[in-house]
């Protein structure tokens, strides 16, 4: 009877470090830090980041980078998704979904994409450019091409290891049922299968989007020096020599978990409202 209780410790342990570490986000940026002698707490920082025109910048920067990448990477996931159980490997998808560290995938990305990288000197060995550099300018743009493109290449397997066992699940009862009846592969696909996996494709939606509105590695080596990605500014800020403006990188931080439980929340309830309208299961 004690053996669930035990196997919760973990759990329990890492949900009081990640409480404790908010606390002590939203402590400090009230301008509570005795060790540096700020005792008065103040709302201050937040009026200064909120005021500050180069902090709705960023904002807008990182909304950019997770709304396209969560979205064109759930839809690139879907449609690998509905490739495999097509060729009947809706429970064989775990072998494409290799977990890469983002400093590789930047280093990935340069490699390829860059200038200098492996298909500019490829379509200039084969006579498609007159030099290199006439290669489109994907990295280090105010665009934030690059750092989309990364989250991309990885998210999208992402998101068919993370749905393909529940369509697989609904292709082999419903779809198949549907298909006997008449139904074209495609079209139970898209009637059946599409519309009960919502929810699930929600969910992946959801974790891209806000897992690459607070990422920091790909924003950094791939993004522009002007205007930074949220995390970036954040950084930056919390690194300055002068110790007095950590509540302000703090006070971002605020800012940035904030918005990202308003996003998810409004999302799960238009989403929940999608789902019930289509008649998706929760």
């Amino acid at each position: 009877m004690k053996k669930p209780f035990f196997l919760l410790i973990p759990f329990l342990l890492l949900m009081a470090l990640v409480l404790a570490s908010i606390w002590n986000v939203l402590t400090q940026s009230l301008g509570y830090i005795p060790a540096f002698g700020l005792r008065e707490p103040t709302f201050g920082y937040y009026a200064r980041v909120l005021k500050d025109p180069g902090f709705l910048s960023s904002v807008l920067v990182s909304l950019k980078i997770s709304v396209w990448s969560a979205m064109i990477s759930t839809v690139l996931g879907v449609l690998l998704s509905m490739a495999l159980i097509q060729c009947g490997k809706q429970r064989g998808g775990h072998g494409f979904a290799v977990p890469v560290p983002h400093a590789v995938a930047a280093v990935f990305m340069i490699q390829i994409f860059s200038q200098t990288g492996l298909l500019a000197r490829l379509a200039f060995a084969l006579g498609l450019l007159e030099e290199p550099t006439a290669f489109p300018q994907l990295l280090f743009t105010p665009s934030y091409g690059g750092t989309i493109l990364a989250y991309i290449w990885k998210e999208a397997p992402f998101v068919a290891y993370f749905v393909l066992a529940f369509m697989g699940g609904i292709r082999s009862s419903l779809g198949e049922a549907a298909e006997n009846l008449g139904a074209s592969p495609v079209k139970s696909f898209f009637q059946i299968t599409l519309p009960l996996s919502v929810p699930v494709i929600s969910r992946a939606f959801l974790i891209i989007f806000i897992f690459a509105f607070g990422g920091y590695e790909l924003p950094l080596l791939l993004g522009s020096t002007l205007p930074r990605a949220l995390s970036v500014e954040t950084y930056l800020a919390y690194t300055r020599p002068d110790l007095l403006d950590r509540p302000l990188a703090m006070a971002m931080n605020g800012v940035m978990l904030l918005l990202s439980i308003v996003m998810t929340v409004l999302y799960s309830v238009v989403m929940d409202r999608v789902s019930r309208k289509i008649g998706g299961i929760q």
